[in-house]
Order: structure tokens, then C-alpha cells, then sequence
């Protein structure tokens, strides 16, 4: 009996030694920082999410909508400003290193200018949990359309991804993507806080189209640079190259897809489901 038990736990004890492994492998300049030594806070925060994911829109099901417009504003000029330093800090810190756009190495270096990269990488991760109010403005304003798969698979994902790069490749070509995603972020909420300004700001908010346009030719451009470095033998973790083209490719169908649908064959948005590109406070019944 006791060799059965024993045999039933191996293969938790081999996920679980693997994952201790792993730890091991950890960048040591990202040690003791905030949520980063252990998985657990990062997967709690995205089980707490998705349990209101859940439950919100049951409990609002039967009470009026919040007005968050005054809320709104100030939250979204909040995001786009901290995606803009986490820009700045970004460009600055690989432009004096001269980091390379193409293939850059992974190295544990202490150099400021390095260290400057590690700390903007951190505070992308951690952006994306801020996001998470997103999706619950959505549920209190019952915009429960808005709640797709692809809304809540950008937000739950992203967070857990950016925990991985934190964790083990905050620097080198992970740069990179936090970079360009950040400066696509100040656009895109610079754009909600305008739209959540009211009615009179529609005028000026005919660029929507083309944020989408700017995420998809990111998520290609992103995955054309990471199946080259595979190809070249970029001196850059290889696990995280191909999570980083499986990712940006599942990203590429979900939002090639909500572009086809919103804007090449005419059919309304609400219809086929906004995504994080279109918070409810963009929406002319707003």
C-alpha cells in the first residue's frame, strides 16, 4: 500500500521539485521585490480576478449601473502616464547601453543603466494588475458585453506572462515588447480618458481604428523578431522566444479576428464583443 501512495505522489513531487528548479534559475536582481519571489501572489490575484469575472455581472444583475465617469478620467490619464515613464525609462536605459532592437543577449549585469531596465520591466508587471479595473468598471457599469474571451484572456495572461519575464529575463530582449506595448498604452488610454470626457469629444476620436491596427502590427512584428533570433541563435533564453511567438500568435488571431468583424465586414461592435482596445467609456451611448 505504502509503495502506491508513494507512487501516486511522484508525479507531484516531480512538478513540484522541477518548479523549485526553476527558482534556482531566477534573476537575482529581481529577488525580494514585490510579488516577485513566489508565484503565488500573481496566481491569487488572477484567480480573484476571474472569480469576479464570474460572480460580478450575477451580482449587478439586478442593480442599477454605477457612473464612473468621474472615476474614468483620472484612472486612465493614471495608466497612461505610468506606461509613459515605463516607456521613458525603457528607451533611455537601452539607448546608453545600446541595446540592439534585433537580438539582444541576456546578461545579469548591475549596471544602473541596466538596473534602470530590470525596475521598468517590474513596473509593467505590475501595471497589468492595475488593468484588472478595466474589466471591473465593465461589471459595475453592466456592460457585461464587453466581458469576452478575449478581454479577459488579455488581462488575466499578460499579468501571469510579465510575472515569468520579471521573474527570470527582466533585461536584455525582453525590453522590447514592454517598450513598445507601454508607448501603445499611453495612445490607447490617453484615448479612454478624451472618449470618457462625454459626447462632445467624439469629434476628435477618430484614431480608435488604428490603435488596433498598431497592436496587431506590434504582436506581428514582435513574433517576426523572435523567430529570427531563433534562427540567428540569439544568445536569449530559447523557452521564452517560442512562449513569446505562441503568445504573440494567439494574440494575432483574437485580434485579427475583433478587427474583421468591427471593421471590415460592418458588423457593429457590440455585437461581436469589445475587447481592452474599447473600454465602455469610448461607446457613443456613453
Amino acid at each position: 500500500m505504502a509503495t502506491a501512495n508513494n507512487s501516486e505522489s511522484i508525479p507531484f513531487y516531480d512538478v513540484f521539485g522541477f518548479y523549485e528548479w526553476t527558482l534556482t534559475l531566477a534573476d537575482p536582481r529581481t529577488t525580494g521585490w514585490p510579488m516577485v519571489d513566489s508565484a503565488m501572489p500573481t496566481f491569487v490575484c488572477v484567480c480573484i480576478y476571474l472569480f469576479i469575472v464570474w460572480i460580478g455581472p450575477k451580482i449587478m444583475r439586478d442593480r442599477k449601473p454605477f457612473e464612473l465617469k468621474t472615476i474614468l478620467v483620472p484612472y486612465n490619464l493614471a495608466i497612461a502616464l505610468l506606461n509613459l515613464y515605463i516607456c521613458v525609462q525603457l528607451f533611455v536605459g537601452s539607448t546608453m547601453l545600446q541595446y540592439s532592437y534585433i537580438c539582444e543577449p541576456y546578461r545579469h549585469s548591475f549596471d544602473p543603466a541596466e538596473l534602470r531596465i530590470v525596475d521598468a520591466v517590474w513596473w509593467y508587471y505590475f501595471s497589468k494588475v492595475l488593468e484588472f479595473s478595466d474589466t471591473f468598471f465593465f461589471i459595475l457599469r453592466k456592460k457585461d458585453n464587453q466581458l469576452t474571451f478575449l478581454h479577459v484572456y488579455h488581462h488575466s495572461t499578460m499579468f501571469s506572462f510579465w510575472w515569468i519575464g520579471v521573474k527570470w529575463v527582466p533585461s536584455g530582449s525582453t525590453f522590447l515588447p514592454a517598450m513598445v506595448n507601454s508607448f501603445i498604452h499611453v495612445l490607447m488610454y490617453t484615448y479612454y480618458a478624451l472618449a470618457a470626457l462625454g459626447l462632445h469629444m467624439n469629434r476628435y476620436l477618430w484614431w480608435k481604428k488604428h490603435l488596433t491596427i498598431l497592436q496587431l502590427i506590434q504582436f506581428t512584428i514582435l513574433m517576426i523578431i523572435s523567430l529570427t533570433d531563433i534562427i540567428t541563435g540569439c544568445e536569449f533564453p530559447l523557452w521564452m522566444l517560442y512562449t513569446l511567438i505562441g503568445y504573440m500568435l494567439s494574440f494575432i488571431v483574437l485580434f485579427g479576428n475583433f478587427y474583421a468583424h468591427a471593421y471590415l465586414k460592418g458588423r457593429p461592435i457590440q455585437r461581436v464583443g469589445i475587447t481592452c482596445m474599447d473600454m465602455g467609456a469610448i461607446k457613443k451611448d456613453d
